[in-house]
C-alpha cells in the first residue's frame, strides 16, 4: 500500500481489526501501523482503548519542542507525498514541515538491498538537513526502519522510526492507566 487510495480503502479493514482486538482484555493499546494511519479517526471513535498511528505519532516526535523536521521515503508518488504535507497541517506542524526527500532508483530494487537503501536514503537524509534545514528526519515507511537503526550513527540530526515513536506512545498510555 503506497498510495493515498491504497490507505483509504485499507481503512474499513483497519477499523474491523481494531474492534475485534479492543474486544480482548489483554488488549492495553492498539497501534495502526501503516504510514499513512488509515481508519486510525474512525478506529479510535469505535473503540474504548487508546489508538496510535505510527504516521502521526512519529510526526509529533519530530516536531517535538518545534524542531524543523522532514522526510525521506523510497515511494516517489506524488499524492502520497502531499499526504505528508496534509498530515503536517492538520496536526499543526506545517511551519516547522521541510518537506519530503525520495530517493534515487526503483523503490522494489532499493528494499531488497539494503546496501543501496541505506545509500540512497544517506543522500536523501544529508539533502534534507543540509538543504531543507531539517533538525529531525522521518523515515517515511516501515521498510526504512532498519536503515535508519544502521544510518544513525553517520547523523547528528534524529533519523525518526515511525513504528518506534508510537511503540513508545503506546507503552507510555499504558503504564499511566495502570
Amino acid at each position: 500500500m503506497t498510495t493515498p487510495q491504497d490507505m483509504a480503502a485499507a481503512a474499513s479493514g483497519v477499523v474491523a481489526i481494531g474492534r475485534e482486538a479492543a474486544a480482548d482484555p489483554r488488549v492495553g493499546a492498539i497501534i495502526v501501523s501503516a504510514f499513512s494511519d488509515p481508519g486510525l479517526a474512525e478506529l479510535r471513535k469505535a473503540v474504548d482503548v487508546p489508538v496510535f498511528g505510527i504516521g502521526e505519532e512519529v510526526f509529533h516526535e519530530a516536531a517535538r519542542d518545534g524542531r524543523p523536521f522532514g522526510i525521506v521515503t523510497v515511494t516517489p508518488d506524488p499524492a502520497l507525498i502531499e499526504s505528508f504535507r496534509e498530515k503536517a497541517a492538520s496536526l499543526g506542524y506545517e511551519a516547522q514541515y521541510r518537506g519530503t526527500r525520495v530517493t534515487e532508483g526503483d523503490p522494489k530494487v532499493l528494499v531488497e538491498q539494503a546496501e543501496a537503501l541505506d545509500a540512497a536514503l544517506a543522500a536523501a537524509v544529508t539533502e534534507s538537513v543540509a538543504k531543507d534545514g531539517a533538525s529531525a528526519v522521518i523515515m517515511g515507511g516501515g521498510p526504512l526502519s532498519a536503515s535508519a537503526v544502521r544510518l544513525q550513527p553517520q547523523f547528528e540530526a534524529p533519523l525518526l522510526v515511525a513504528v518506534h515513536a508510537a511503540a513508545r506512545a503506546a507503552a507510555k498510555a499504558i503504564t499511566q492507566a495502570q
